[in-house]
């Protein structure tokens, strides 16, 4: 089959492709979907379709008429990507940004027309369709770009992104391919007119099947590094495209030693672009080019807030949380360093720096000052780079003296927590863009009392946790003077017997037991202050604890009954301190109780379980006493009489045993205490 058959049928078919396309968008364009432009730039299409259609058969097209057609199919699609992207977003491109794609299908056609008054030679030289072509996809594809970034609310503008995108991608490959062998390859552009048309098609159907549905919110997005990099490769296309031109040039004119240059020059280029883009700074500056002139914001919220919640919330023991709260703020805003001040009795003071020295205390900053104010009242972020309209040059003489001897200042960010300013932090000029607009301004407040939040709670944990130690300490301290009340009530009632009966043998010999018992739990209590031995766990005869307990509550009235139901239980505890809280329950109960009145003590087993009952029929306590504020430590209502630990002392003990302690109380009926321990399984 002829080739110039092949070429005719492929670019037909494109043709007739873009004729129907044609006829959709003007039907959308009536029904307001798409822009007016688009029919005209698919139009542009169907007419260079049906122009080299027909060179292929009995028509020729000049040279300059190829040129010119080529130029407005890509003039007319990048006007039509403009317009379609204030089309479906209501906003444009920045005025530099649109200036620089315009400028270039311009400069294009101011160069063929010149030629063409000129009737210069270059006119039949392949490599000007070659440029030509390479120049314009590449600005193509950007304006593609920002179309499928930016159009969130059409399927449509996405859609006419892919199937654009992909006619420009085709083209940018057929001529970079062609630049390498300096002439046009004849299958890549015979198969051109059959991969428009297949493109023209498949945005047809596309569009009927999109027009059909209600309009929708698109899922799609390009983030900001698929921009960067796609500018950056879009930058380095182009430069070495002109590296490649000028060494072209080089090897016609060059003679001998053409070839040589044009390799070195390449190479060199190549080079350069690895070394350029691999340096940090470079791209950063590039970075923050393509934030402000790409992007209708600055920043990538979604990504800065949510980067920024993990690194507050970063759990690591051994970092300091002043150190990272300086760390994230400082890596938001490319900052090389920075220092934290926080509240300190009616100053701030310098708490910790991050690349630089740590301020002394000339530094400090007392809280009522017109500087600390603003920040407290206004949520001001000092700076000295602000590019703001109307901004207040004066606010800076707030700023103290010793602020001028921090080298490199930028800015001072409050932190604030409600209407409290918890501190402030400065961070150090960033490496590139030191500018501060009202996004900066912005973001910084946000992240400025998320910071703060942090650093509030992080103090309230700490502030809690040496309440949680002194709470511990008062309680031991508490149960300490709950056992030497004890101990001191023993004495002293030895001591006020001593001079009625102090010539009674039995007395004495009785008076030295209780001292010697006294003495012999006062080491013990120091042994255990010292944690020298926690515990003297025994297996013990309950019963036998029992009657002691009884026995040291004999001389108060009324006297308890014992009542023991068996006699072989054994548990294993603190003699002692089993005595004690056993002995506390039943002087409790002839508190509450009148003289008249009984307390009873029982044992008793229950499988494997010994069950004693304090029983008294003295004043009770209601149910809400019982249930809110019995067991509750330092609690009592015993007015100058106790402590309120008994009870919960009590409660504590048993339950370490692995035991229970019940109550049940009725007010003027009385009242009645049921201990469950565990019986020993130890055999003897």
């Amino acid at each position: 089959m002829d080739e110039n058959y092949i070429a005719f049928i492929s670019y037909s078919v494109g043709g007739a492709c873009f004729a129907a396309l044609t006829l959709l968008l003007a039907y959308l364009c009536k029904q307001k979907l798409v822009h007016p432009f688009l029919v005209f730039a698919s139009l542009c299409s169907l007419l260079w379709s049906a122009a080299i259609a027909a060179n292929y058969q009995h028509f020729t097209l000049p040279r300059e008429g190829l040129l010119l057609l080529e130029t407005l199919r890509y003039a007319s699609w990048i006007v039509a990507l403009m317009v379609s992207l204030q089309f479906a977003t209501g906003q444009r491109l920045p005025r530099i940004f649109r200036a620089m794609l315009h400028s270039l299908w311009l400069i294009s056609f101011i160069l063929i027309g010149t030629l063409i008054v000129l009737k210069n030679p270059l006119l039949n030289d392949g490599n000007l369709l070659i440029w030509n072509g390479l120049i314009l996809a590449i600005a193509g594809l950007v304006a593609v770009e920002q179309l499928y970034r930016n159009a969130r609310h059409q399927r449509m503008m996405k859609l006419l992104s892919i199937c654009i995108g992909a006619l420009f991608a085709y083209d940018l490959y057929l001529f970079s391919y062609s630049l390498i062998f300096t002439e046009i390859d004849k299958g890549l552009w015979q198969s051109r007119g059959a991969v428009n048309g297949l493109a023209a098609l498949l945005m047809t159907l596309g569009a009927i099947t999109v027009a059909r549905q209600n309009p929708q919110r698109s899922v799609f997005s390009v983030s900001r590094p698929v921009a960067f990099y796609t500018t950056s490769i879009s930058a380095a296309g182009g430069f070495l495209a002109l590296i490649a031109l000028g060494g072209y040039y080089v090897q016609l004119y060059g003679g001998r030693w053409g070839s040589v240059v044009q390799i070195a020059i390449l190479f060199s280029a190549f080079v350069s672009l690895l070394a350029l883009f691999g340096s940090t700074t470079i791209r950063s500056k590039v970075n923050v080019w393509i934030n402000k002139n790409f992007f209708r914001h600055k920043y990538d919220y979604r990504k800065e807030w949510l980067q920024l919640i993990n690194s507050l919330t970063h759990s690591d023991t051994d970092e300091d949380f002043n150190e990272r709260a300086i760390t994230v703020v400082a890596s938001i805003f490319k900052s090389q360093g920075g220092c934290l001040w926080l509240e300190d009795s009616g100053f701030y003071r310098p708490i910790k720096a991050l690349g630089m020295p740590l301020p002394d205390a000339r530094h400090c900053e007392p809280i009522e000052t017109p500087f600390c104010r603003a920040m407290q009242q206004q949520e001001w972020v000092f700076s000295t780079h602000t590019s703001l309209p109307n901004f207040p040059e004066d606010i800076n003489k707030r700023l103290p003296e010793w602020v001028k001897s921090i080298p490199n200042l930028w800015l001072v960010l409050p932190l604030l927590t409600e209407k409290r300013l918890l501190g402030f932090i400065i961070l150090t000029e960033p490496s590139t863009d030191a500018s501060v607009t009202w996004e900066d301004l912005d973001l910084l407040k946000a992240v400025g009392r998320q910071v703060a939040s942090y650093l509030d709670r992080h103090e309230a944990s700490e502030q809690l946790a040496r309440a949680q130690q002194f709470d511990a300490f008062n309680k031991l301290t508490a149960f300490v003077m709950h056992d030497l009340k004890n101990l001191i009530a023993q004495q002293a009632l030895v001591v006020e017997n001593a001079a009625k009966h102090k010539e009674n043998p039995a007395f004495v010999e009785d008076a030295i037991k209780t001292i010697d018992n006294s003495v012999g739990r006062m080491s013990n209590l120091l042994r255990k202050l010292q944690q020298q031995k926690t515990t003297d766990i025994e297996r013990l005869q309950l019963h036998k604890i029992l009657i002691d307990a009884v026995q040291k509550c004999q001389s108060n009235r009324p006297s308890p009954s014992l009542r023991l139901e068996t006699q072989s239980v054994k548990v294993e505890a603190d003699r002692d301190h089993l005595t004690m809280i056993l002995a506390n329950i039943i002087k409790n109960a002839q508190e509450a109780t009148a003289v008249s009145g009984f307390v009873d003590v029982t044992l008793r087993e229950d499988g494997k379980n010994a069950i004693i009952t304090v029983e008294d029929n003295g004043a009770g306590m209601d149910n809400e006493f019982v249930q809110n504020r019995l067991f509750k430590p330092f609690d009592t209502t015993k007015s100058g009489k106790g402590m309120g630990i008994g009870v919960y002392q009590t409660r504590e003990f048993i339950a370490g045993l692995g035991g229970r302690v019940e109550v049940e109380s009725a007010v003027n009926e009385g009242t009645t205490f049921t201990i469950t321990i565990p019986v020993s399984t130890l055999k003897a």
